[in-house]
């Protein structure tokens, strides 16, 4: 079992106020490849996974909660909804929601992300699960390409006594991550001419991989998600789909 979840009021943001520092941004990358079956269906809360790969590069990385933003290679549909929203990052709505700025062939969307072995369902293998804060119409993102800026950290990974209690803090996860990402400091470093931002943009390295390649490392990886306890039984996800917070 994990270590279980302090009975403690959680913070309402995460990271300095000033923006990023050291070791972040970290910088992720990989098609959306299915993932364990639950985001959807067992917890309403969509995820868009990727290869967990890239944290070779992060050996120290602690296993929790963090947030930053993704970069997502869209297709025309994807395009055609964020066009129809005529939204811009950093803008509130009338609901409180995080909205998108679209800019060339990539959506870049504020995000939410586990990155680990998740306690209450044992998941045998690490993982890089993605919820993207932002409302789509049932769009399927499986086999896109996703680039993700992690900016913070938001708290450990912990156990549950139940599924309604691992629910609710993914929830407050949410908030958090919205409230921090929203900040001028965060907003900046994703602005069109910084890095960062070209960096979250850029898909030239997803030229060089075939529907063959992705499905293999997809293979590989759902063979060593098989198992854990509290697992759903059935499937895996593949989406990213609207969100049901």
């Amino acid at each position: 079992m994990g270590k279980q979840r302090p009975d403690t009021p959680r913070e309402d943001f995460a990271g300095p106020e000033a923006g990023p520092e050291a070791p972040y941004p970290i910088m992720l990358k990989g098609p959306v490849i299915k993932g364990f079956g639950r985001g959807s269906r067992e917890l309403g809360i969509p995820t868009a996974n990727i290869p967990p790969s890239g944290l070779s590069a992060y050996p120290d990385l602690e296993s929790g909660v963090y947030f930053g933003f993704v970069g997502l290679k869209v297709t025309d549909q994807t395009r055609q909804a964020a066009d129809n929203s005529k939204l811009t990052l950093g803008e509130s709505s009338a609901d409180g929601r995080s909205k998108q700025s679209t800019s060339g062939e990539s959506t870049v969307y504020p995000a939410v992300l586990s990155i680990g072995y998740n306690p209450f369902y044992a998941n045998p293998t690490r993982s890089i699960e993605i919820h993207i804060l932002h409302h789509f119409h049932d769009h399927n993102f499986y086999h896109s390409a996703l680039n993700l800026l992690v900016l913070g950290f938001i708290r450990p990974e912990y156990d549950y006594n139940s599924l309604e209690a691992l629910i609710s803090d993914i929830k407050t996860d949410c908030d958090v991550a919205r409230r921090s990402l929203e900040r001028e400091g965060y907003q900046e470093v994703i602005g069109q001419g910084k890095e960062d931002g070209k960096w979250l943009r850029d898909f030239t390295w997803w030229q060089s991989w075939t529907e063959e390649q992705v499905r293999q490392v997809e293979a590989e990886e759902v063979g060593k998600a098989r198992g854990g306890k509290n697992a759903p039984d059935g499937g895996v996800d593949a989406t990213a789909g609207q969100e049901k917070l």
